[in-house]
């Protein structure tokens, strides 16, 4: 139960002070107190911890904190989640033991804060819990299944670009008998793409995570293929997409040199970046091609945008290059359709089919951590 002394906001604009001042000392204070007022631990985390994680990732965003203020307050907030967690056990109830569950990020996937948020809750409410932390490859994911039999595999993904591999993880798991609850920004707000991937659940945060286990998953009996959930990849657009990713990306970056005449005055650092926008377009435009839904590629371009804004970078170059881009791809009918709905939503176009959002608990979280169209960790 919440303490009546220290309502939620006045915790969460404490702990936030504190960890934009880099003050690790004072952050612990102020959950410290919301104990000391009769909150618990669950509720600090998920309701105090996990609302300043997000407000960090907005105001990144914004352009009102730096990559390296970003960095210092996420690292206060992993320091706090230990305090909490890690108090003594005295005159606290014990939970009853309710079994051993692995909660792991997916391969490639470095933002593990929302998924140290489930694993704590987990352990909270009466779990044994596995926590693997970040980018767990499949076969080390799959072995410490054997080792362990796990009662389910909570998989956390928060940048839409790893879904291909979350594909593998879970078909992996199932295929050992093991379900996976999924979770984070990556499998979509409702969930959608979990249920297109097969998972057996999908939470959309720690809570839902906790009451999904006590319901209780199935174990999984039969063993599939990728083509199995996701037929349309039998065109193999995605497949050829990825393999020519960097011709693609050299190709429009000569083209994009020629029609944007700023690009001839850019410096190395400035060209280089372009290219690694080019990549998490093209990474983006991949995976919309693997789930069969143009919204993964428009919803990034059009967060993109968004940061590129804030940052006065001009968006009009970002069209251009989609244009490029829209011209190399004309044997790919499904990503040459994608494309052009991408450019279409920038331009304000009408019909495109994906308006702008404007929840930003659906947008997704930065694909690289120190790019200037990257954004840092939030809550799942």
């Amino acid at each position: 139960m919440s303490g009546t002394r220290l309502p939620a906001a006045v915790l969460r604009d404490g702990l936030w002070q504190a960890v934009l001042g880099g003050s690790e000392y004072d952050a612990v204070d102020v959950v410290r107190a919301g104990l000391d007022a009769g909150w618990e631990e669950e509720a600090l985390l998920l309701d105090v911890v996990a609302a300043v994680q997000e407000r960090i990732g907005a105001e990144w965003a914004a352009d009102r904190i730096t990559v390296a203020q970003e960095h210092a307050a996420t690292a206060i907030n992993e320091r706090v989640i230990t305090v909490l967690v890690h108090r003594p056990a005295a005159g606290r109830p014990v939970p009853p033991h309710r079994g051993r569950v692995t909660v792991t990020c997916v391969d490639g996937e470095w933002h593990a804060f929302p998924a140290r948020l489930v694993a704590e809750v987990l352990r909270l409410r009466g779990w044994q819990v596995d926590y693997l932390g970040a980018q767990t490859p499949t076969p080390h994911l799959v072995a410490h299944q054997h080792h362990t039999d796990s009662d389910a595999v909570l998989l956390s993904g928060s940048v839409p670009t790893h879904l291909p591999a979350a594909h593998a993880a879970i078909t992996a798991c199932q295929a050992v008998g093991v379900p996976v609850l999924a979770g984070g920004r990556a499998f979509g707000a409702d969930g959608r793409f979990a249920r297109a991937l097969g998972a057996d659940g999908w939470a959309p945060d720690a809570r839902g995570a906790a009451a999904a286990l006590e319901a209780g998953l199935p174990r999984p009996t039969a063993v599939r293929q990728a083509v199995d959930d996701l037929p349309h990849l039998a065109d193999q657009e995605y497949t050829l997409v990825v393999r020519s990713r960097s011709h693609l990306v050299k190709q429009v970056l000569t083209d994009l040199e020629s029609r944007f005449p700023a690009m001839r005055g850019y410096d190395a650092a400035q060209r280089e970046r372009t290219a690694e926008d080019l990549v998490h377009i093209l990474d983006f435009l991949a995976t919309a091609l693997y789930m069969d839904d143009a919204e993964v590629f428009t919803g990034f371009l059009e967060w993109t945008s968004e940061v590129l804004a804030a940052r006065r970078v001009p968006v009009h170059s970002l069209v251009t290059g989609l244009d490029i881009l829209a011209e190399q791809l004309h044997d790919f009918p499904r990503g040459l359709r994608f494309v052009r709905e991408g450019a279409a939503a920038l331009s304000g176009g009408v019909g495109c089919g994906h308006p702008a959002r404007d929840d930003p608990r659906q947008r997704p979280p930065n694909p690289h951590p120190d790019h200037h169209a990257a954004a840092p960790d939030a809550q799942s």
